[in-house]
């Protein structure tokens, strides 16, 4: 599944990074402890936070994740949309809180 389609089927704002909505996701993460994410995240995988600052487009890089997802309702600072857009990682939103969204996401990912 591509990360337009997640969008699609859970509902989820395209806050930033458009021109990666065709990434491929291959699973999903769970952590706001950025080294967490860093050790154990895998390629492809959406990332679901609270964390907003411009050091998730970093991790997120670093690891080729295909989006994050912010739950919530919360949106990133100016630094981090600029680099989600050059980077080409979207960042998506959720009104959501972390436990509705990881089930969701893991439900997509089954079927």
């Amino acid at each position: 599944m591509n990360v337009r389609t997640l969008v699609n089927k859970l509902n989820l704002k395209v806050v930033s990074g458009e021109k990666g909505l065709n990434n491929e996701i291959t699973g999903g993460y769970v952590s706001d402890l950025l080294s967490d994410v860093m050790g154990n995240a895998e390629q492809g995988q959406a990332w679901i936070t609270l964390q907003v600052h411009k050091n998730i487009m970093a991790i997120a890089s670093l690891k080729e994740l295909a989006c994050i997802i912010l739950v919530k309702g919360l949106h990133p600072n100016s630094e981090t949309l600029e680099q989600s857009n050059e980077e080409g990682i979207p960042i998506l939103s959720t009104e959501l809180e972390t436990f509705e969204i990881a089930g969701q996401l893991y439900g997509e990912l089954q079927s």
